[in-house]
């Protein structure tokens, strides 16, 4: 148009003066718009330059060459305003061609560009909701490790201690300053589980005590969540601070509190949630403001509640740990104080019962030894029976003491079996000989009846295996009348043993030991069923049994009984009834001899001497204190023939022994009497030079027999001793140069 209008203004008349005024302004304002013209490419090249990044630098300088034609249009129009050449016209019209054209082209560009455009503006505010978004997650995220912070701080604060009452206060304490709460408070159920009653409180303005029904709907809605709830300012829970009627209540929550208690925890298995009580947690924000409860809050107040349940489940453990080990400590020292009022007791028992032992052997001795000195002798019939019931009743007396002793032994558990090897065969046959002179004089057939597969040597305690079967034997003899009395003895299978089924009784066979069955069957008295276990308690008596006119002290089958024990064995009775007999069986474990050798001789009781009947010219040296003892001992000496020197004291027996000494009789209950033992063997370094020591003594202490040993002893004799018991001792101490008999 431009162009256009400077065309028409060559083709009229001369301007007037006017016009020559315009035509100058034309002029400069050509060659300013040109001057702009140029400017704008320029600074497009320095934003193209700069901006490496933008996404359309080529339609920026297609649009820097839309101007720069355009820049230079105006600029040769200059030359348009006076008279021109038809070059200058030529130019002109190539300039005005050329910026129509990138003109069009410009414009049908932008029709696609602006869209593009637009589309960038929206990528723009989707990325700054995004920015926002973010933000509001950084947020959150800040406001959850504020939380985090708070708990771990409030948790830090409530387990710094495993008191209850402080981890409750200072849970309140916490929470208030944390949350910058009004009132915090804590209900807490009653001992009956029907109220709760309001019991810490974080002001301390309200009376402390006040209860509210546990049943009320609102607490039936805290204690059905695991989450805060929040309440109603006006119910009963909430009403812990007077309000003014001027002031609104802030915001009121809720939260239930577990209370774990030690039954609620199974071995291998979580808290059962069926049986938890509950205590409940009120918060209250500041009255007259605007404040809301915020999710965050909510969830520290859940968390914190968790932690309270935690810390007061441990403070009960403690408490019930430290109640435990209270009474365990009082339970140890009572337990302490009976122990040692029970050794006390046992130590008295036992001194006793030495004492005792000692005291009543000796006069015993005196009795056994004299009445069968005087057996030996010319009496008329009627005396004879006299001292034939002496001797009886005194070796009744004897058994008693050694029943009593056993029984003590037996129940302090200081008694233990003398294991050794045996010929199991040769005590079946001793008792057998035992017995049969009784059973002869009640005319009652005894028979024993040996397995064919019975090994005839064992390894145990010989002498409580043949208490054991003297006392079986002696009871069938002394309830019967009438009638056999047999004795069966065999190997026990394991079949059978399996097929036993006693109780308190479980056979384990082995290859290195077996189990020995003894059954004695009688035809006597018999025994009621009811009454079969009291036979094995001791001091007790079957009155079915008639014990009153047969006598014993009730003792007998209540020490076999341990003894079988003692040998992992069992013993009972069978019977049908009175009048009916009886069948007393029991089973010990032995071990196997492998190979065949019998141990070395010891005294057994009242064994069939087959040895010399006297012992003419053995010499013979006795040392006891006891002037009664040691009359009542020289006469059996005597009466065997052998010459006996006495003596009272050690220093004595020390300067009458000498080499024609063949055996040297003394009492270690003397003070130095182990000590006279020790002199002799430094007196007589030459072993054929020495003289036999054999201890006479009326103690049965395991340790005596030791101590004998120890000291070089020959042998040792429990009193008492009779005649018969003598001649045995002299008989086996000079065949075997040693002789202990067991204790």
């Amino acid at each position: 148009m431009l162009s256009m209008e400077m065309e028409t203004c060559n083709c009229v008349d001369p301007p007037w003066p006017a016009e020559d005024l315009l035509m100058k302004y034309q002029y400069i304002s050509d060659f300013f718009i040109a001057l702009a013209y140029f400017s704008i490419p320029l600074e497009l090249i320095y934003f193209v330059k700069k901006s490496a990044v933008f996404p359309y630098r080529w339609v920026l300088v297609q649009f820097g060459a839309f101007i720069v034609l355009c820049g230079a249009t105006h600029l040769i129009n200059l030359w348009t305003f006076t008279m021109h050449s038809r070059t200058v016209a030529v130019v002109m019209t190539t300039a005005k061609v050329l910026t129509a054209a990138v003109s069009c082209a410009t414009a049908l560009m932008l029709v696609h560009i602006i869209p593009d455009l637009l589309s960038v503006k929206t990528r723009e505010l989707f990325l700054k909701n995004k920015a926002a978004e973010l933000d509001r997650e950084m947020g959150l995220i800040r406001t959850q490790e504020e939380t985090g912070r708070h708990v771990r701080m409030l948790t830090h604060e409530i387990r710094s201690t495993l008191d209850r009452h402080t981890i409750l206060k200072t849970t309140l304490v916490e929470l208030g300053r944390t949350l910058a709460l009004e009132e915090c408070a804590l209900w807490m159920p009653t001992r009956t589980g029907l109220e709760l009653q309001l019991s810490y409180t974080l002001r301390q303005q309200n009376p402390v005590g006040y209860t509210v029904p546990i049943q009320l709907p609102v607490i039936n809605q805290v204690f059905s969540s695991n989450r805060a709830v929040k309440i109603s300012p006006n119910c009963p829970v909430a009403r812990i601070r007077p309000f003014a009627g001027k002031y609104i209540p802030g915001e009121v929550v809720a939260v239930r509190v577990p209370l774990l208690h030690l039954s609620n925890f199974q071995i291998n298995d979580w808290p059962e949630l069926s049986t938890k009580r509950y205590a409940l947690m009120v918060l209250m924000l500041p009255s007259d403001s605007a404040r809301q409860w915020h999710a965050y809050e909510l969830e520290l107040v859940e968390v914190v509640a968790d932690q309270v349940a935690v810390a007061l489940s441990h403070a009960a453990i403690l408490e019930e740990s430290m109640r435990a080990r209270d009474l365990l400590m009082e339970q140890n020292v009572a337990l302490d104080l009976a122990r040692r009022e029970a050794e006390t007791a046992i130590r008295a028992r036992n001194d006793f019962l030495a004492v005792m032992n000692h005291e009543m052997r000796t006069p015993m001795h005196a009795i056994i030894a004299l009445s069968s000195l005087l057996q030996e002798t010319e009496l008329t019939p009627e005396q004879r029976l006299m001292v034939e019931t002496i001797l009886k009743s005194s070796n009744l007396l004897a058994t008693l003491i050694n029943d009593v002793l056993d029984l003590s032994r037996l129940e302090d558990g200081s008694l233990q079996l003398d294991v050794g090897t045996f010929n199991l065969h040769a005590v079946f046959k001793e008792v057998l000989n035992l017995i049969k002179p009784i059973a002869s004089v009640k005319k009652l057939p005894l028979t024993l009846n040996l397995a064919q597969d019975l090994p005839e040597y064992a390894i145990g305690d010989d002498k409580r295996l043949m208490q054991i079967i003297l006392n079986v034997v002696g009871n069938a003899v002394k309830f019967s009348k009438e009638g056999n009395i047999s004795i069966t003895v065999f190997v026990a299978k394991s079949e059978s043993l399996r097929d036993l089924r006693l109780p308190d009784f479980f056979p384990v066979p082995s290859e290195n030991n077996f189990y020995l069955r003894v059954q004695v069957k009688d035809e006597g008295l018999g025994i009621n069923p009811q009454d079969i276990p009291k036979v094995f308690t001791k001091f007790a008596q079957s009155q079915s049994m008639g014990t009153r006119n047969t006598g014993g002290s009730g003792l007998g089958l209540a020490i076999c009984k341990r003894f079988v024990n003692l040998m992992e064995g069992h013993i009972w009775i069978e019977s049908e009834g009175l009048g009916k007999g009886s069948t007393a069986i029991f089973i010990v474990k032995l071990g196997i001899e492998r190979s065949n050798e019998s141990k070395l001789p010891f005294m057994s009781k009242m064994a069939a001497n087959h040895g010399p009947t006297t012992f003419s010219g053995l010499k013979v040296l006795l040392m006891d204190d006891n002037g009664v003892s040691r009359m009542v001992t020289k006469g059996l000496l005597v009466h065997l023939g052998c010459d006996v020197i006495t003596v009272g004291s050690s220093d004595e027996c020390l300067r009458v022994v000498s080499q024609d000494h063949k055996v040297v009789f003394m009492d270690v209950c003397m003070p130095d009497g182990f000590e006279v033992a020790i002199r002799i063997h430094e007196k007589f370094t030459k072993r054929h030079e020495r003289p036999l020591i054999v201890a006479l003594t009326a103690s049965t202490n395991k340790v005596t027999k030791e101590n004998c040993m120890r000291v070089g002893m020959d042998g040792v004799i429990l009193k008492p001793v009779s005649v018969d018991k003598m001649r045995a001792v002299l008989s086996d101490l000079l065949e075997h140069r040693v002789l202990f008999e067991s204790m």
